[in-house]
């Protein structure tokens, strides 16, 4: 892949230079802030961004509002946004800049994960969503008292939570120590529950409705 990489932090930087191109991607430009993410991202056409949430000048959400404008003005493009800690405030303001998937949420810890942090990035690039297991686990733990979710069971909703971690249905059944033929009921339930449109990608839909709480 051709990929723009937006990161303040220099030595961070480099590293994550080093981690993609010995994987055999192209790193087209390897920017320090917002500005220069966007500006390069419009010149060089890639296949994906890499970005931190927050850079210059002020160190909060800059990273992110970048991420937004080009899913917005280049769709095609795959974004993948990095994190220090969990900040569950970014999840549904990143998935609703990206309704069709393509767009990825990991905490920077992940990168320390060689093959994890690759494999996500390859996901993402492929169209789906990746959202980071501890993001996840910390969203598992909110009470929803209202809306579709809350008529899932319990077991529905540890089964939507490993979806959400981008596991299969073989995977899940292995974590929840079930039969695959189980998990598929599961899933069918929620989906029927959740009311998605068959047409659309419903597993997609459904981690969405479940990472944004609604």
């Amino acid at each position: 892949m051709r990929i723009v990489l937006a990161e303040d932090a220099a030595l961070l930087r480099e590293g994550l230079v080093g981690i993609l191109e010995r994987a055999g991607h192209e790193v087209v430009a390897a920017v320090g802030d917002a500005d220069a993410l966007l500006a390069f991202t419009a010149r060089e056409r890639p296949d994906a961004v890499v970005t931190d949430i927050r850079m210059p000048p002020t160190h909060t959400d800059e990273g992110l509002r970048a991420a937004a404008r080009i899913r917005a003005e280049q769709p095609e493009v795959a974004v993948m946004v990095l994190s220090a800690y969990v900040a569950e405030a970014y999840v549904p303001e990143l998935l609703d800049s990206a309704p069709g998937g393509g767009v990825g949420y990991l905490l920077k810890d992940r990168v320390g994960h060689v093959r994890e942090f690759l494999d996500s990035l390859d996901r993402v690039a492929a169209g789906e969503t990746v959202v980071d297991p501890q993001v996840v686990r910390q969203l598992l733990g909110r009470r929803r008292d209202d809306g579709p979710l809350a008529t899932l069971t319990e077991r529905e909703r540890e089964v939507l939570g490993l979806m959400a971690e981008g596991r299969t249905n073989g995977s899940i059944a292995g974590v929840l120590v079930v039969s695959e033929a189980a998990v598929r009921k599961h899933v069918g339930s929620i989906f029927a529950k959740l009311r998605l449109d068959p047409a659309s990608d419903r597993r997609v839909s459904a981690v969405l409705a479940y990472l944004r709480g609604s």
